[in-house]
């Protein structure tokens, strides 16, 4: 049974490889490139900081329970991703595959989960429940986060699966604790 598991899961593992090198190819072009390395950018935390000065300065204190909700799901989600990939220890992709084309430094050594992905994911959730008129901003934004992870060669498609799943567990986890 172990044995036909492993073999399931080496099946999985040589798509995934295959897969995420078909994504990385859209980086070869300059243009798209620069595109989702500037999303990469942003969604180290800029976009999401800009977002949260944005609501301030625009809602004033009217603005104040989403940004910390914000602050407080940002602050769980990066104490969650940190462990886990502290305990998976998953390879970038690019460190295991020479054909995989890296144009942006990773902030960390490992794989698992999506940590972009992760905030990008439950930041829209939050913002959404407070501010459903961002849905034109953020949505795309998060949708292209998730793409850059997987076009930059950064991650694999299932970190990112992952990311959202635990992105949009801890933001949903917010609303529960906070009733």
């Amino acid at each position: 049974m172990i044995e036909k598991l492993g073999c399931r899961l080496s099946r999985i593992c040589e798509h995934e490889h295959v897969l995420t090198l078909r994504f990385n190819r859209i980086s070869h072009g300059r243009l798209l490139n620069a595109m989702f390395s500037m999303v990469s950018r942003l969604g180290n935390g800029v976009f999401w900081y800009v977002l949260m000065l944005a609501l301030l300065l625009r809602y004033q204190l009217e603005a104040l329970p989403a940004v910390l909700h914000m602050v407080a799901v940002g602050l769980s989600s990066l104490l969650l991703y940190k462990w886990l990939k502290g305990k998976t220890l998953r390879p970038r992709p690019y460190k295991l595959n020479n054909e995989i084309h890296v144009t942006v430094a990773p902030l960390d050594q490992f794989s698992f989960p999506s940590g972009h992905t992760l905030h990008a994911v439950s930041f829209t959730i939050v913002i959404l429940a407070y501010y459903p008129g961002l849905a034109w901003l953020v949505v795309p934004f998060t949708l292209l986060v998730a793409l850059s992870r997987l076009v930059l060669g950064l991650h694999y498609p299932t970190d990112v699966m992952a990311g959202t799943l635990i992105g949009a567990a801890i933001a949903s986890i917010s609303f529960a604790i906070s009733i």
